[in-house]
């Protein structure tokens, strides 16, 4: 996807319109467990990857996302802005970034992200396998000064849209649009709330 899809604008507006809520840079990603079922979480969104319509999040490489990922890349993710009550709704196929990447530009996108988390987020990294029993408490270190380089486990997760749900609901009527990428051009039309 060379152009900038045309829901980017809207999000972007509301970005800046809610950016006083901390809450506004969480979104609710679902994906699907290898039996079948849902399984949804809440990450934090990284931005975007250069000028494209990729989002990027992070993960542990050690968590259950990999096998949900491996059995089905599709995922939505849910985000909602508080202040403006609108809701973002993408769907996608997610691109899983590791240490054993090829792509130069996914490469640096992850050394890029990793430079901007906090040391006490990569220190979360350094942690053991999440969803495992209960480490000892001394397991959880104190944070380490800055890290240079990603650790093993730090992946940057891309959600790549095909569709994308705008729902405004501070009007009256509230108003709804639908975004679809079909066959290399972004479609956008006006939708029943």
């Amino acid at each position: 996807m060379d152009n900038l899809a045309p829901w980017r604008p809207c999000l972007a507006r509301a970005q800046h319109r809610n950016r006083s809520l901390a809450q506004a840079r969480y979104v609710q990603l679902a994906t699907v467990r290898p039996d079948g079922r849902p399984a949804n979480r809440t990450i934090v969104f990284r931005g975007f990857l250069g000028e494209s319509n990729l989002l990027q999040f992070v993960t542990d490489g050690r968590s259950p996302k990999l096998a949900q990922l491996e059995h089905c890349p599709w995922a939505e993710g849910c985000w909602y802005f508080a202040k403006t009550r609108e809701q973002f709704r993408l769907l996608g196929r997610l691109i899983l970034v590791t240490e054993q990447a090829t792509n130069p530009a996914w490469i640096l996108a992850r050394q890029r992200t990793w430079e901007q988390l906090s040391s006490k987020a990569q220190q979360q990294f350094t942690w053991p396998c999440p969803g495992a029993p209960r480490s000892p408490s001394h397991a959880f270190q104190e944070p380490l000064p800055a890290l240079p380089k990603p650790v093993t486990h730090f992946c940057l997760l891309l959600l790549d849209p095909t569709s994308v749900d705008h729902l405004e609901l501070m009007a009256n009527p509230q108003q709804r649009h639908h975004y679809e990428y079909h066959q290399g051009h972004w479609c956008s039309q006006a939708i029943n709330p």
